[in-house]
């Protein structure tokens, strides 16, 4: 962080003025010395801002976007609240106050910057906050082409892929924790499907008994992320569902603890089974992940990634492309060297 201090009327007075690698050096001083003689001149060293009557609020767009024209109307329940809380919690937190003609892409970059340690979530936020200065701009409220999230990078996801040893490690302590009793079956379950199908959460949280035919070994999801689509059961699959029971007035597979209602939270069982199993950096959608690598590294193809993962854009399968490109190595070495022993023997003496 870049800090302005000066003394003004006997006192010491530090004030921040942006985060390093996002103000420059030749800013912070430019800002340093107009905010050290405001002070010295007794006035705030941030002049107050003027808004117009006209012009809303950062806070007054929220509104609009989340509950009038957009994500209540056109969002599926998670992402619903996903976006709220993203909102809620970091986009007003910070910039809540500004009106949407001052947020300027500084601020954009800064807000990102400050949530570099979780990637995933730094991108989220720059997602949300892209759609709502779209959509402020699709409804006359600011300038077409200004919208400060240009030209603002994503920050670079860590992708983590689970091992054999790994995968072996993770079983082993769902085994136990579901012999304690330290975890309820059904968040066991959740994860072990999760690790076994490829599913998102929300898929498998919000899955019914109607949607589950264990005899054709297969899920059909009426509205998953991309619209319905059909999931194969592997034996392993079936095995899990067949072993939780079906409660009756409860549509649910994943049942939570209230009556009729399923499991709402596999977050919190999820750390703690990867804390046991000394997997600390694993995000529960990894799974996901590591089952599409272990898809390639069977020999499948991308497009048959796409498919299982019930991919609907070319681009998101495409992020697996250097696995594929991996197993093709490894391929290649393989047949190379098989044929290689062959001319190494025809030219031994």
């Amino acid at each position: 962080m870049c800090l302005v201090q000066t003394r003004a009327g006997g006192k010491s007075r530090r004030i921040a003025i942006g985060w390093h690698g996002v103000v420059s050096a030749d800013q912070a001083r430019r800002k340093a010395a107009q905010m050290t003689a405001r002070i010295r001149a007794g006035e705030d060293p941030e002049p107050p801002t003027v808004h117009s009557a006209d012009t809303p609020t950062v806070a007054e767009l929220k509104w609009r976007y989340l509950l009038v024209e957009h994500v209540e109307v056109r969002c599926k329940p998670l992402t619903i609240a996903s976006g709220r809380w993203l909102v809620q919690k970091f986009v007003l937190l910070e910039l809540g106050k500004l009106t949407i003609d001052e947020v300027e892409r500084k601020h954009v970059t800064a807000l990102r910057y400050r949530r570099r340690d979780t990637p995933y979530q730094a991108n989220r936020i720059l997602a949300v906050m892209r759609k709502m200065f779209n959509l402020a701009e699709a409804w006359g409220l600011r300038t077409d082409g200004g919208n400060p999230c240009r030209f603002v990078h994503k920050e670079k996801r860590r992708e983590r892929f689970l091992t054999e040893e790994e995968f072996a490690r993770l079983s082993r302590v769902q085994v136990d924790v579901e012999a304690e009793g330290a975890e309820t079956p059904a968040a066991v379950a959740a994860i072990r499907l999760l690790m076994i199908t490829g599913c998102r959460l929300g898929e498998i949280q919000a899955l019914r008994w109607e949607d589950v035919d264990l005899d054709a070994a297969e899920l059909r999801l009426p509205d998953s992320k991309t619209g319905a689509r059909m999931v194969p059961l592997s034996a392993a699959a079936v095995s899990v569902l067949s072993l939780l029971p079906r409660i009756e007035d409860n549509p649910w597979v994943i049942t939570g603890r209230k009556a009729g209602a399923h499991l709402t939270d596999v977050q919190h069982p999820w750390r703690r089974i990867r804390a046991r199993a000394d997997l600390d950096d694993v995000r529960i959608h990894n799974l996901r992940h590591s089952f599409a690598s272990r898809i390639l590294a069977l020999g499948e193809s991308l497009s048959m990634i796409g498919k299982l993962l019930g991919h609907t854009q070319v681009q998101t399968t495409a992020r697996y492309a250097h696995l594929a490109n991996d197993s093709v190595k490894v391929s290649g070495s393989r047949v190379g060297d098989s044929i290689g022993a062959h001319i190494t023997r025809l030219e031994s003496p």
